[in-house]
């Protein structure tokens, strides 16, 4: 047994649901592209094309900064998910670990890591908004007009018949993927860092009023439907960008290359080596992630007691 089922009953299971995914799939493509041959569904791309112009005064191109904001994201993301999974789950920790100047608070190895993985991403993200409002970045992910919304019906409509909608994110975002980081920075990132400080130690536990108002259990809610939240819309993005033209779109996110004309970066693989090269920290940040590595480190920070 594999849990509560058979090696052959999970099979049977993983068969019968990705054949009904595979159907799922095929039928919203046939829908959506029946929507888009009809004479309406071609009249509102034609006033809805997908995107919407952004303010004369915004930026045009990708900075170094956020390509190195935008890794440095992804790391600390990816090692917060793998270890808010492993306190999820993990029953018998391998060590626990103590401030040196409060003893009674105890917490397990993982959630140290986990905690301390989210100081380093909101500071990263701290970093991140205020450059994005300094230098007029902020325009490309924050809605300036109300066309988003049919524009982002239009772009997802063009996403499911699989007719993927003319974008150069060099430029401008189509406003599906605008609404999509105005989600993930602006209303996913702080419910996650809200909700995390309710439930870590800092929050202050003889404040009854404050706890009134905002219950633990409410935290606990809301924090991991929020980390499926963000796997879902990595296995999407990333999905996305390897789809709708890989070597131009990791030009812009990894190398701070790209141009006006879309096709100006297309054959160059600068951008796939660096994200290969990052990919490679990740792993490497992953498999380091085991207690052996972490004990010495957190030691330097308060006392571990091992099982």
């Amino acid at each position: 047994m594999i849990g509560p089922y058979t090696p052959v009953q999970w099979a049977g299971s993983l068969a019968v649901l990705g054949t009904l995914a595979l159907v799922l799939v095929a039928l919203v493509v046939v829908i959506a592209r029946v929507l888009l041959s009809l004479p309406s569904g071609q009249a509102f791309l034609a006033a809805y094309p997908g995107e919407y112009p952004l303010p004369a005064s915004a930026p045009v191109g990708i900075p170094a900064w956020l390509n190195w904001s935008h890794f440095l994201n992804s790391f600390f993301l990816l090692l917060i998910i793998r270890t808010g999974w492993q306190v999820h789950r993990e029953k018998r920790p391998a060590a626990f670990w103590s401030p040196r100047g409060n003893k009674r608070r105890r917490i397990s190895l993982a959630l140290w890591f986990h905690q301390s993985l989210d100081i380093l991403w909101i500071a990263n993200g701290v970093v991140f908004v205020v450059l994005l409002f300094v230098t007029g970045q902020w325009m490309r992910i924050v809605p300036t007009s109300w066309d988003v919304v049919p524009n982002a019906v239009s772009a997802a409509l063009q996403y499911a018949a699989l007719d993927w909608p003319t974008e150069n994110g060099w430029v401008n975002y189509n406003s599906l993927q605008q609404l999509s980081y105005f989600a993930i920075t602006f209303v996913a990132a702080p419910v996650a860092i809200v909700t995390g400080v309710r439930l870590s130690g800092v929050w202050p536990r003889d404040a009854e009023r404050l706890n009134r108002l905002f219950p633990a259990e409410w935290a606990r809610k809301l924090h991991y439907p929020t980390m499926l939240f963000f796997v879902a819309f990595i296995v999407v993005h990333v999905t996305l960008v390897l789809a709708t033209g890989a070597l131009r779109n990791l030009n812009h996110m990894y190398a701070a290359r790209g141009s006006v004309d879309p096709d100006a970066f297309a054959g160059d693989p600068t951008g796939l080596l660096i994200f290969a090269a990052s990919l490679l920290v990740m792993t490497a940040g992953w498999v380091a992630a085991r207690p052996s590595v972490l004990i010495p480190i957190a030691r330097l920070f308060g006392d571990v007691k091992q099982r």
